[in-house]
């Protein structure tokens, strides 16, 4: 049997200006329990005038009992590689915690690299643990992150066995780590399907600190409902989808989908899902959300490859109550195999995620709010959208009831450039990119794109834009920027003075 431990004596065991890995993703299958007594000691030892503070590294976000708790108790040291969590992000933005945003397909590697220093200690939430001799096989619950990576690097693990997950999640899990250069070899995924590892992470007992026992819910993220605007958005973009599958750009067979989370992505799948034109089809991406599950269970998707399980507890349990067929078709990968840049190009995968905003050129903002307030990590986004057979961004064409137009003359911060976005997509319609100069993408993008209450201010800019291939006046730029962001006839005479 293996060593037991409560969570607050799991958390005495982690020094000041130790590295956690976590496993986990976005934020299911996150170890929370030591973490949240982690932050009660790092308040203890500030409040005595000492410092606590810990590196964390994820495969994605976490929820509050890691990101928020450790950020609200400023025990960070150091985060990467992506994160949602409200309360992080504000300390993030006061300066207060040193955050690396990374495409997720490349944290795993860049921890077996070095690049962040050493990892001290893994903390993995598992479903089930199985005696081997001299190592445990121990089963991972609703994501698979870098779980393997994190258990092999660290110096010692903790586990966390959460009775709240059903130990058949183990299904579901195919647990594959590559081997790094000069020894990497191709990995063998041609359909969505293949497994090619298998379904439990190697812990030598010598490593192993102690066993959590624990019965915590997921701390699902919970997404707005479907509106107007994001059925509209769902509505045009499976229509795209649909024509070019009748002019043979899509074959007949269609192509696995890969869409990122919240109500945008759920209208889209949910209007495929509908479109008696489309075939069943496959998934492979990095989060299933309850969509998904849905269509799973009524036969409209065939297959569903992805890295976590990012779904309301109830849909959770769904998916351990239909098992027996699950098994078969639903497959849980680490980050860096469901956002392997060398698979989404083999098998043509479909990629579309949401963009805060995207300038007349197609650069996109997925991450930064005017540029500098961090919103959230780029996460998997760059990961698809690069290696896409299409690359499609949607967003809103204004925010804020309004006020603000999501299509601006240049970027605020750029993740994703215009060489790797294909389609943009907003309730207005559609910009076809592909195969078009940068004077094309702007005219489209102004007329099928934005919102008419912007339309006017955007031809404005681009009679006054200046220079060869990709014309730009940058001072006006900023200056548009700041009238669309702020729209009242007092900003418009800004952005007047460059017109003249």
């Amino acid at each position: 049997m293996y060593p037991r431990l409560t969570a607050a004596e799991a958390a005495a065991l982690i020094k000041n200006n130790e590295n956690i890995a976590l496993s986990g993703f976005t934020p299911a299958g996150v170890a929370k329990a030591t973490t949240k007594e982690l932050a009660k000691i790092a308040l203890a030892e500030h409040e005595a005038g000492r410092e606590f503070k810990v590196g964390i590294f994820t495969g994605a976000s976490t929820g509050q009992s890691t990101d928020g708790d450790l950020a609200n108790a400023q025990a960070i040291k150091y985060r990467a590689p992506y994160t949602t969590n409200p309360d992080f992000r504000k300390h993030v933005n006061m300066g207060e915690i040193p955050y690396n945003d990374l495409h997720l397909s490349h944290m795993a590697q860049e921890l077996r690299y070095g690049f962040m220093g050493g990892v001290d200690w893994a903390i993995l939430e598992v479903c089930d643990i199985d005696d081997c001799g001299s190592e445990y096989h121990v089963y991972l619950t609703a994501a698979g992150g870098i779980a393997p990576t994190a258990a092999r690097l660290a110096k010692k693990v903790i586990l966390e066995l959460n009775s709240f997950h059903n130990p058949n999640a183990k299904l579901i899990h195919d647990v594959y780590e590559p081997l790094d250069p000069p020894y990497r070899k191709a990995i063998p995924i041609e359909h969505v399907g293949d497994r090619i590892g298998v379904p439990y992470v190697v812990i030598p007992k010598e490593k192993l600190v102690g066993v959590v026992e624990c019965n915590i819910p997921d701390e699902a993220r919970a997404f707005k409902d479907s509106d107007p605007v994001t059925n509209k958005i769902g509505y045009l973009t499976a229509e795209f989808l649909v024509n070019d599958m009748h002019r043979g750009i899509i074959p007949k067979e269609f192509l696995p989908l890969q869409s990122g989370v919240g109500s945008t992505a759920n209208a889209i799948l949910g209007a495929l899902g509908e479109d008696k034109h489309v075939p069943n089809f496959n998934i492979y991406t990095e989060v299933i959300q309850n969509s998904v599950v849905e269509m799973m269970l009524n036969g409209r998707v065939k297959d569903a490859s992805a890295c976590s399980l990012t779904v309301s507890n109830e849909c959770l349990m769904q998916v351990y109550d239909n098992m027996d067929y699950l098994k078969d078709h639903l497959t849980l990968r680490q980050s860096e195999i469901s956002n392997s840049p060398e698979i989404i190009r083999r098998l043509g995968v479909i990629a579309i995620n949401t963009a805060l905003e995207v300038d007349l050129y197609g650069n996109a903002n997925s991450t930064h709010i005017s540029g500098t307030k961090m919103m959230n990590g780029i996460g998997g986004s760059g990961d698809f959208e690069r290696n896409a057979y299409i690359s499609i961004f949607t967003c809103p064409s204004v925010a804020k009831g309004g006020l603000i137009s999501s299509i601006v003359p240049f970027c605020s911060h750029l993740d994703h450039t215009e060489h790797d976005v294909n389609v943009i997509v907003t309730e207005q319609g559609i910009a076809d990119l592909r195969g078009k100069s940068p004077a094309q993408r702007a005219e489209l993008i102004i007329e099928n794109c934005a919102h008419p209450d912007y339309r006017q201010l955007l031809w404005d800019y681009l009679k006054i834009a200046k220079g060869g291939h990709t014309r730009h006046n940058l001072p006006a730029a900023f200056a548009m920027h700041d009238t669309l962001a702020r729209k009242g006839d007092m900003h418009l005479t800004d952005f007047a003075e460059y017109v003249k």
